[in-house]
């Protein structure tokens, strides 16, 4: 396992100053090697002396930590927040004259609409050891979950002889994001208690959706079932990827969680495939500190057995990596299979065009192609075409229009569609593999549809409460019948699930509730035995699921069961 110390510098550097640039918060990693030792003995002896032990910790059920620079930064991701979750509150400033004043009425504002405040925010003081402070916050209040801003915030070319770059944005928000994370990852590695960490993407609109603002996209196809018949949970927490397996194919036992070895630099998103030779592999952003302060890459790994660690994670570069202060701007990786089994990734590039590689299956990668065309958001979606293909969908950048394109396995070459019918709602779009298509929620009606690319329309899937994602699983037998059963966000914030015939989702959609909340796109595969398993990952940060109830009526499910 990584011993996580590449954090260590990191945080020296960012706790000594709020003001701190993003350029001195980075360099402190640099040389975070020679001090870590030391650091942890140092933090060690901290908790002992002040009687803060592991086992003393008392987290609170489901608490949000928002960590940010200045108070005005904490009002956008708290209005993102629905209802009754709980709130604390953590600048690493005081900020300009009345944000503490326009902080405090949104907090009024939001105890209103049922948030559940823990106290004031909290204003770290420059003269106090800031490190010490922020990690006994943590220490104090026991998130599940930390929310921050983007830790590579927008820059612009500056004029002039040689090519340099501008932040557009006060640094001390990325340093701010820097430090969360590092207080977000020590606090886990402190307690052993898992934390979840979102970074809320710079220059979002205020009034957008958690999942149409944040940087990293959440997770939607985390539960996965190996080629020994086991279902796999994987999730990215602040110290790593976290995997639970059950312990036998069909369940109901499961083993967990066990932290897989994880680069301590990975940024807070994970997508998840898994292709039909059965075996899971994961993609992130790393900070790749030693290729400069700037450096953000491409990462992937596999797991080719359930329950058995991970191969090496393994560089795959970035397509603007000759100028790195532009570079750390590129998109969230997705990926697909094409039916020869070669690997095909995805970014969007800092151009805001589409960017890919493939490797082929004895593991050759070719070099970064452009796709040119319109220009995108950070919202993509990738399938196996049924020609043995790939098809990449993705929203145009500031609308809702899509924007489409087909590897033709032949040619070996992409051309794209610019007559796709798809209006999409930000932050609701997810790749389909097993409907051939891709689902997103229609921007005119909110109502979830499928698209297979070359149709000449959607087709609609009902569920126009609620927002976000919805994936699903074919091959479900419902009362003799061969279902898709899908799971998506319901209007109240609980999961919802639904099934229709496969392949048929014109003779109707069923959608009921599922009762539980999840704070990333709820989860849904096939156990050993053919039974659908839906699973959340609840707002206390410990995943759950339900299964199909075997010899019912309809479809019907268990209760939900914690891992």
């Amino acid at each position: 396992m990584y011993d996580g110390y590449g954090f260590s510098g990191l945080r020296a550097a960012v706790y000594r100053s709020g003001e701190a640039s993003i350029e001195r918060v980075i360099d402190g990693v640099e040389n975070g090697s020679r001090r870590q030792g030391a650091e942890m003995a140092r933090g060690t002896d901290r908790r002992t002396r002040s009687g803060r032990l592991a086992g003393d910790v008392r987290p609170a059920p489901g608490l949000l930590l928002l960590v940010v620079a200045a108070p005005a930064e904490a009002i956008a991701p708290l209005g993102a927040e629905p209802p009754g979750v709980p709130v604390a509150v953590v600048c690493l400033g005081r900020g300009e004259p009345g944000e503490a004043q326009a902080l405090g009425s949104a907090l009024a504002a939001a105890r209103e609409r049922g948030h559940r405040i823990a106290g004031e925010p909290h204003v770290l003081d420059p003269r106090d050891d800031a490190e010490e402070r922020l990690l006994d916050l943590f220490l104090d209040l026991g998130p599940a979950r930390v929310g921050t801003l983007d830790p590579d915030p927008e820059s612009v070319a500056v004029e002039g002889g040689e090519r340099k770059y501008a932040v557009v944005e006060p640094p001390a928000r990325g340093a701010a994001a820097l430090a969360a994370l590092a207080a977000a990852r020590a606090y886990q590695e402190h307690t052993g208690r898992p934390v979840y960490v979102e970074c809320r993407r710079a220059g979002a609109d205020p009034y957008a959706s958690g999942e149409a603002a944040s940087r990293y996209p959440r997770q939607s196809r985390w539960l996965t079932r190996g080629t020994d018949g086991r279902l796999s949970v994987h999730l990215l927490s602040a110290a790593g990827v976290l995997c639970w397996t059950e312990t036998v194919p069909g369940g109901p036992d499961w083993g967990g969680p066990e932290l897989l070895e994880t680069p301590p630099e990975l940024m807070p998103g994970l997508t998840v495939l898994q292709g039909s030779d059965g075996y899971v592999r994961l993609f992130g952003l790393r900070r790749a500190t030693d290729k400069g302060a700037q450096a953000l890459e491409v990462v992937t790994a596999a797991q080719y057995q359930s329950g058995r660690p991970l191969a090496p994670w393994q560089s795959i570069g970035n397509p603007n990596a000759r100028e790195w202060e532009r570079a750390r701007q590129v998109g969230f990786p997705v990926a697909a299979l094409d039916g020869e089994g070669t690997l095909h990734v995805f970014v969007r590039n800092v151009g805001r065009g589409i960017s890919t590689r493939r490797q082929d299956r004895a593991g050759r990668w070719t070099g970064w192609e452009h796709l040119r065309g319109r220009r995108i958001a950070d919202e993509l979606a990738a399938v196996p075409g049924p020609d043995g293909g790939v098809d990449l969908v993705a929203r145009r950048r500031d609308r809702a229009e899509a924007v489409h394109w087909h590897y033709d396995p032949a040619s070996r070459g992409w051309a794209e569609d610019r007559t796709v019918p798809v209006r999409m709602v930000p932050g609701s779009l997810a790749a389909a593999p097993e409907a051939g298509g891709v689902r997103f929620r229609y921007a005119d009606t909110n109502e979830l549809c499928l698209w297979r690319p070359g149709a000449p329309a959607p087709e609609a899937l009902g569920g126009a409460d609620g927002g976000g994602a919805a994936t699903g699983a074919a091959g479900a037998a419902v009362q003799g019948w061969s279902c898709t059963v899908l799971v998506r966000p319901g209007g109240d914030g609980t999961t919802a699930i639904g099934v229709h015939a496969d392949g048929r989702p014109d003779t109707g959609t069923w959608w009921a509730p599922g009762g539980e909340r999840s704070l990333v796109a709820p989860a849904v595969a096939l156990d050993a035995g053919g039974r659908a398993v839906a699973a959340v990952l609840g707002t206390d940060g410990k995943p759950r699921v339900m299964r199909q109830r075997e010899g019912a009526e309809g479809l019907d499910f268990e209760p939900w069961r914690a891992l």
